[in-house]
């Protein structure tokens, strides 16, 4: 076999260098968030950021546990969706390291990357607001759940037919097909790969953002609901039959939601 090329080596080592990043990145926001979820498991309580979030006391919280809301729901969508975005990331910093090799104007994944965090650090405080909004309601029990039968079927049947929206298909093409939107939505400089990482942020909260509102449903510090929320994104996102996956378990999700609300019906 012929031996790889000095470009092919680069390529190579760049690649596992930013695939380890990436890895280093997910697992340290997964064991703290496991770990976050253990504590609450043992104790009943929640202490994100140093402040006790939950626990037997259900009455409303004041406006400054938002932050520490912010903070847990942040580490969460990292924990989430950063394992989503490798792909995009990956060709981005391969289409860079193209151009650095014919001494063309390159930019580092990590501005890119940023600009597809800040996206979702925006979106978890809408989510922390929500929680803060539905916790004064109380219609999340001190394990941050739903305990409304309305509440959770509503959010299902929501999310399942989200799944067959046009809204969805687009949104989910565009996180379907890295290479393609690179080419079209090229930008130069810092400034364009930080507004491309934003674009695309903005496209992968479009295809996934009723999906994030499930976790009121069975618990949102329920690890296996996360796990499998994270893995439904990623077969989406990456794998050939993605998009059929996904159509199934719309289905799926309405049937559950229906149940749940025939159920509350009938009480």
């Amino acid at each position: 076999m012929n031996a790889a090329s000095p470009l092919e080596s680069l390529l190579r080592r760049d690649r596992a260098i930013l695939l380890t990043a990436l890895a280093l990145i997910t697992v340290v926001a997964w064991a703290y968030m496991v770990q976050e979820a253990r504590a609450m498991q043992i104790t009943g309580v929640c202490q994100c950021a140093g402040m006790k979030m939950s626990g037997p006391d259900t009455s409303p919280w004041s406006a400054t546990t938002l932050l520490p809301l912010f903070l847990m729901w942040a580490e969460m969508m990292v924990a989430m969706m950063l394992p989503t975005a490798a792909p995009m990331v990956l060709t981005f910093a391969l289409v860079n390291r193209k151009r650095r090799e014919q001494e063309r104007p390159y930019v580092s994944a990590a501005v890119f990357l940023s600009g597809y965090l800040v996206v979702w650090t925006f979106f978890s405080a809408v989510l922390a607001a929500a929680q803060w909004a539905l916790h004064g309601a109380a219609l999340l029990s001190p394990m941050m759940a739903s305990t409304s039968a309305w509440l959770g079927g509503g959010l299902l049947m929501a999310a399942g037919i989200f799944q067959f929206t046009p809204w969805k298909h687009a949104c989910l093409a565009h996180c379907r097909s890295p290479l393609d939107f690179i080419m079209t939505g090229w930008r130069e400089g810092r400034a364009g790969a930080f507004r491309m990482g934003v674009e695309h942020g903005a496209y992968c909260t479009g295809c996934c953002w009723v999906l994030m509102a499930l976790l009121f449903v069975l618990g949102v510090m329920n690890v296996l609901w996360i796990a499998a929320l994270t893995a439904l994104v990623l077969v989406e996102k990456a794998m050939p039959r993605g998009a059929l996956f996904g159509r199934v378990t719309g289905v799926a999700l309405v049937v559950w939601g229906a149940w749940l609300l025939v159920g509350a019906a009938k009480l």
